[in-house]
């Protein structure tokens, strides 16, 4: 399952071929960010405003290698487990836990933390989470037990070879037993590298090194300091001036990393492909968009090739709801995503039948649909928002924007508070358990459309069972092919951001198929 493609293994090889430089301790790394969350819980939270810094002051069971950029099964790597091993039946994970770890709080870390953290992510806790977005990650979890304090088993209701990476990625660490969950959400206690010291809401969040990290000699920074700046061209003119070591990961639009190139020649600009997809969603409970007609001539509309072209300069990408290859190991090839319905480039031909079937529905140039359209008060979602409203008018819809702050925007599509809209469908990492599980099956907490086919969730479980991955990957596509005949949450394209940075920032690698995985930040370095 590898699936790492000739210029990434190129990349890789080169990398490991280059000599190491030594690694300077000391010094504050700097960030400017554009957005703050509405907590530190990391288990609460949805967006990476949250779970990039928190996942500093974390630990997980394993994790995805931090210097290898494409994550798959075979990067996955040991951390709070020293080693895991399968049952004959892949029913149940058993994991050997290392000793000897403390929290930040100096309690020690125990396998009774695991059980904890695993019974409040699904929900059987006495203590319950305000919300749990990764809940449906762990539906085919039966149990946790504990076996003797360093050692822990998984027990499944069913073969589940992803459940693996779904503890490897970022959003997974391990919460302590003794601290609630209303306690994290303000003051975060973790094993990870660093200590929280503070979050000022629309100013800063500070993380200072844990000296007593289990990792000796890690990590090499004193601190990490965000600061929230949501004006793009502030943040610009600060990084120029040195008051940043580097911007909030690929965050940096096209247009503004040329600006960079401009105002501060000096700064290192890595472009990289944004896994979560801006994608359309409709209400599906909500007349008239009931009508899986309306909804299908809506995603009949979409000139995916005008946002690539004006949001990205070209350098966006057309998907499905897996991350498109060489960058996603599960993304359907290109010449088979436009046999999907709605991704042909016919997009005169494709609008003509979108207003053919509005007509039919009673709408015309003399009666328009009139709908607010929602999305996230920022710009990586708020511009295609725009460009959204401006395609729909082609089919007799005029779309008002409705734009909402980070801290209320996902709790409101949680609750299925809007009609139609655009989101960024942030995927934590590149595998079809998390996508589907969390997003499409009936029930899901993020499946902000209510959709609900038990074909699809039939499809979603024998995927999910599969360890051959060719096999598996059939069975991926077979899913992807569903979505698009249901007309369910059209993607419309992926992005690519910039992560810019000094030069005196060292020891960063960039994941290329998620944005939320690589931010343990043990490894960084300042070179002073």
């Amino acid at each position: 399952m590898r699936g790492v493609t000739a210029g990434l293994t190129v990349a890789l090889l080169a990398a490991a071929a280059m000599p190491a430089a030594a690694q300077k301790p000391g010094g504050t790394l700097r960030i400017f960010d554009s957005n703050g969350p509405a907590s530190m819980s990391i288990h609460e939270e949805s967006t990476r405003y949250a779970i990039t810094p928190a996942m500093a002051v974390f630990n997980n069971l394993v994790l995805f290698d931090q210097h290898v950029p494409q994550n798959t099964f075979a990067t996955i790597r040991p951390e709070l487990a020293e080693s895991w091993v399968w049952d004959s039946a892949g029913t149940a994970l058993t994991f050997k836990l290392r000793s000897g770890v403390k929290w930040h709080d100096g309690k020690p870390f125990t396998a009774a933390d695991v059980k904890c953290t695993w019974d409040l992510l699904a929900g059987r806790a006495s203590e319950k989470f305000r919300v749990d977005p990764r809940k449906s990650w762990y539906r085919n979890l039966d149990d946790v037990s504990v076996d003797n304090d360093h050692q822990v088993t998984f027990h499944l209701k069913a073969p589940q070879p992803s459940l693996l990476a779904l503890l490897a990625s970022g959003a997974s660490p391990v919460y302590p037993c003794h601290v609630t969950p209303a306690q994290m959400r303000q003051h975060p206690i973790g094993t990870g590298p660093f200590k929280f010291v503070e979050y000022k809401p629309n100013e800063s969040i500070k993380l200072v090194r844990n000296p007593d990290y289990w990792k000796p000699g890690r990590p090499y920074l004193d601190a990490i300091e965000y600061s929230i700046i949501p004006n793009p061209a502030t943040q610009l003119l600060a990084f120029a001036a040195g008051k940043f070591d580097m911007s909030f990961p690929y965050a940096v639009s096209i247009p503004l990393m040329r600006d960079v190139a401009k105002q501060a020649p000096e700064a290192i600009c890595d472009l990289t492909l944004d896994n979560g997809s801006r994608t359309l969603i409709i209400n599906q409970s909500k007349a008239p968009f009931d009508n899986p007609r309306l909804r299908r001539a809506m995603a009949l509309t979409l000139d995916r090739k005008a946002f690539i072209d004006i949001l990205t300069e070209g350098h966006g990408v057309v998907g499905g709801a897996m991350l498109p290859p060489p960058e996603g190991v599960w993304g359907m090839p290109a010449d088979q995503l436009a046999t999907l319905p709605g991704y042909d480039g016919d997009v005169a031909r494709r609008r003509a039948e979108a207003r053919k079937i509005m007509e039919d529905l009673g709408y015309g140039p003399d009666k328009r649909l009139t709908v607010s359209v929602t999305t996230r008060n920022i710009p990586g979602y708020r511009d295609p928002t725009v460009i959204l409203i401006d395609q729909l008018k082609e089919i007799y819809i005029d779309g008002q924007l409705d734009a909402v702050d980070t801290p209320v925007y996902f709790p409101k599509l949680l609750r299925k508070d809007y009609t139609v809209g655009l989101t960024v469908t942030e995927t934590a990492l590149d595998d079809p358990d998390q996508m589907f599980f969390e997003n499409y099956v009936c029930g899901a907490e993020r499946n902000y459309t209510g959709y609900c086919n038990p074909e699809f969730d039939a499809l979603v479980a024998r995927q999910s069972a599969e360890s051959d991955f060719a096999k598996r990957r059939d069975l991926v596509w077979q899913a992807e092919r569903k979505l698009a005949d249901d007309g369910v949450r059209p993607v419309i394209f992926y992005t690519r951001g910039a992560t810019c940075r000094t030069p005196r920032v060292k020891g960063m690698t960039l994941m290329v198929n998620s944005l939320f995985n690589g931010w343990r930040m043990e490894d960084i370095w300042l070179d002073q």
